[in-house]
């Protein structure tokens, strides 16, 4: 008969394993979130181009399916950084535009950035103390995305000023909700892959940033 053997149970293996995987995703999501801010600024530095940026959009999409394939994997850290190195580029005409076309266009983008870090503190905060399961969102901000997709697409034709002020604003509202959905899949067992869940929650953050900066430029911005 053995005494001294330890036992772990079932709950308290999927505590562990929310645990892991949650320290894991943060750690990686700060590093990725300081190399992206680094491919931003040298995209505004070198003042990249809309064709740059495009190229560099693509080859995230690309590197979104690498990620994806080799999750698993050692190369798919590698190929994080790879996706969100091009993703912060892609910001670098937006910045410029700001930063040229706003004559508080620097205050606009740090505000934008404090702004979207508390908002993500605050809501992963939330979701981590209360533990909700908000599975049940996924219908709803799928139909969400989807409807300002096509708002956006639709504008571009329209060019309507208030319409992309909603669209922006709708955006904020979602992504804040997918920050919190996302969270919540990592602590209930939605994902257990640190990898796929630092993309998921880098992208959340950068849509959030994106639509927060464009929302402050129309409500707040001094054009030149």
């Amino acid at each position: 008969m053995r005494f001294n053997q330890t036992t772990v149970s079932q709950p308290q293996e999927s505590t562990l394993s929310q645990h892991t995987v949650l320290r894991n995703t943060y750690m990686l999501l700060s590093l990725t979130l300081l190399f992206s801010s680094a491919s931003a600024g040298f995209a505004v530095v070198s003042n990249a181009g809309f064709g740059s940026s495009i190229v560099a959009f693509i080859l995230s999409f690309v590197l979104l399916f690498a990620t994806t394939a080799l999750r698993n994997s050692s190369w798919g850290i590698l190929a994080v950084f790879g996706f969100t190195g091009c993703m912060g580029y892609s910001l670098g005409p937006m910045l410029n535009s700001f930063i040229h076309g706003y004559t508080n266009g620097g205050q606009l983008i740090a505000t934008a950035l404090g702004g979207t870090g508390l908002t993500f503190l605050l809501s992963s905060a939330y979701v981590l103390t209360t533990k909700k399961d908000l599975s049940g969102l996924s219908r709803l901000l799928m139909t969400g995305l989807i409807v300002c997709i096509i708002a956006s697409i639709a504008n571009i034709f329209l060019n309507m000023p208030s319409m992309q002020l909603a669209i922006s604003s709708a955006l904020v509202f979602i992504s804040t909700l997918l920050i919190m959905f996302d969270t919540s899949r990592i602590i209930n067992n939605g994902e257990r892959n640190y990898i796929m869940a630092t993309m998921a929650l880098y992208i959340d953050i950068q849509m959030l940033f994106q639509n927060l900066l464009m929302l402050l430029g129309s409500l707040n911005g001094n054009r030149n």
